[in-house]
């Protein structure tokens, strides 16, 4: 009789790296890559400022790999969307795509991470290598799963950012000529 195949448990170690992540996300997203220290994200995750830094080399490779979190989940997003189109156009693969980013961005800690990264690669060569490699990857995948032609994935992604800079400064709530123009036609959760 053949043994059973024991269930494989994650390490304490990639448990805790999982926990520092999802903890990053939220440090990093309240002060930026510049204004976080690796010792706040220690705390919050309520391990020590060395025991970060057995997971993670130096602050740039943590927050990188909080860039290539947030990208992940931004491509799960993005899958769920496309799987829950109603049809199969390019049109209505990118709407729903754009329906399950619009829900997405309402997590306050993925927005602003999102704004703090792009800040950041425009200084950072190692944060702006992982921001190049995450888009790549988003682009292609979005062209490969709507089929839709260049321009329309290049609006498609104008959109997503016109829609980073609305929720950001919360121009759907308010009721002015700017605001609307700005806001008119953009998803909002």
């Amino acid at each position: 009789m053949p043994k059973p195949t024991p269930h494989r448990q994650l390490s304490t170690a990639d448990e805790r790296r999982r926990t520092v992540l999802r903890t990053a996300v939220s440090a990093f997203a309240d002060r930026g890559y510049f204004g976080t220290r690796t010792t706040d994200v220690a705390q919050r995750a309520g391990i020590s400022q060395a025991y970060v830094y057995r997971l993670f080399p130096d602050k740039e490779a943590l927050f990188v790999a909080v860039v290539e979190h947030c990208f992940t989940r931004i491509r799960e997003s993005l899958g769920d969307g496309a799987a829950a189109a109603q049809g199969s156009s390019a049109q209505e693969v990118l709407d729903a795509m754009g329906n399950a980013y619009a829900q997405l961005i309402s997590d306050r800690d993925l927005l602003l991470l999102q704004l703090h990264a792009q800040c950041a690669a425009a200084s950072e060569p190692a944060v702006r290598e992982a921001v190049r490699t995450g888009y790549a990857r988003l682009v292609e995948y979005v062209r490969g799963i709507s089929g839709a032609p260049e321009a329309e994935v290049q609006r498609f992604f104008a959109v997503g950012m016109l829609c980073h800079l609305v929720v950001a400064l919360g121009a759907h709530e308010l009721d002015t000529p700017w605001a609307r123009t700005l806001s008119e036609g953009l998803r909002h959760p």
